[in-house]
């Protein structure tokens, strides 16, 4: 991991007014993700964690703000332009395609230009990444678990060789053993020094896999600190998060 001040930061967000009609959605949003680090952003439902990661990949319109990606301002690009320069986002929804095979749903993923030979390489290090997913590889989508599901969802991010992957709530609704594994993902794609902006609730799987949180309250960055500061003192988080 890149922890010097002096690396330019991967992904810088400065100033992000989004609004949905009257309704302010965020307000004055700032922070910078330096390459090969993990940033996570913590809140309670509603305050606008998601919108933050729509706004990045293109899918929300700032009224206010500048969103660079390594020194670029990306902020007024649609969302295939956002993807086309590396930016890739794993929704809470997954967005698969049910009745295709976990292959043909990790091939989508393919990073442009890469060729056939190119395609099978980043295959078979996805399922090397992935090895419950070579199991699966020839299962329809819609046959595989919550937690398979979203690892074909990582998986396909992944396969478009991402400069920023925005995760949004990984371990959302999935079993415990299943958060087990993606929390081990998410590691292992860290280790191969893969930027990540994380939105997230669960605040373990968070300190274990990211560098730094930041608390987003109704809109707002409110605090923020390096996990190993912390330490495994999750009460003082929670209460600057829900009280």
């Amino acid at each position: 991991m890149l922890t010097s001040a002096t690396v330019e930061p991967a992904l810088v967000v400065r100033d992000l007014d989004v609004a949905y009609g009257k309704s302010q959605i965020l307000h004055g949003v700032s922070f910078d993700v330096r390459p090969g680090e993990v940033v996570a952003i913590l809140g309670a439902n509603g305050v606008g964690k998601t919108t933050v990661l729509n706004a990045i990949s293109g899918f929300a319109k700032p009224s206010r703000g500048h969103i660079l990606l390594h020194g670029e301002d990306i902020v007024r690009l649609q969302p295939h332009q956002v993807h086309g320069r590396g930016v890739i986002q794993v929704s809470q929804t997954r967005d698969l395609f049910p009745d295709l095979t976990v292959e043909d749903n990790l091939r989508l993923g393919a990073a442009r230009g890469n060729g056939s030979l190119g395609v099978q390489a980043q295959l078979d290090s996805v399922f090397r990444s992935f090895p419950r997913l070579l199991e699966r590889r020839v299962q329809h989508t819609r046959t595989l678990s919550g937690g398979e599901q979203q690892m074909v969802a990582i998986g396909r991010a992944v396969m478009g060789r991402p400069r920023v992957l925005l995760l949004d709530e990984p371990s959302g609704g999935l079993a415990p053993q299943f958060v087990n594994e993606i929390a081990t993902i998410v590691a292992s794609l860290k280790a191969s020094g893969t930027t990540m902006l994380l939105v997230e609730q669960n605040i373990a799987l968070a300190f274990k896999v990211a560098d730094r949180f930041l608390i987003l309250r109704n809109g707002r960055i409110t605090g923020g600190a390096p996990m190993h500061s912390v330490g495994s003192r999750y009460d003082d988080i929670i209460r600057s998060i829900y009280l």
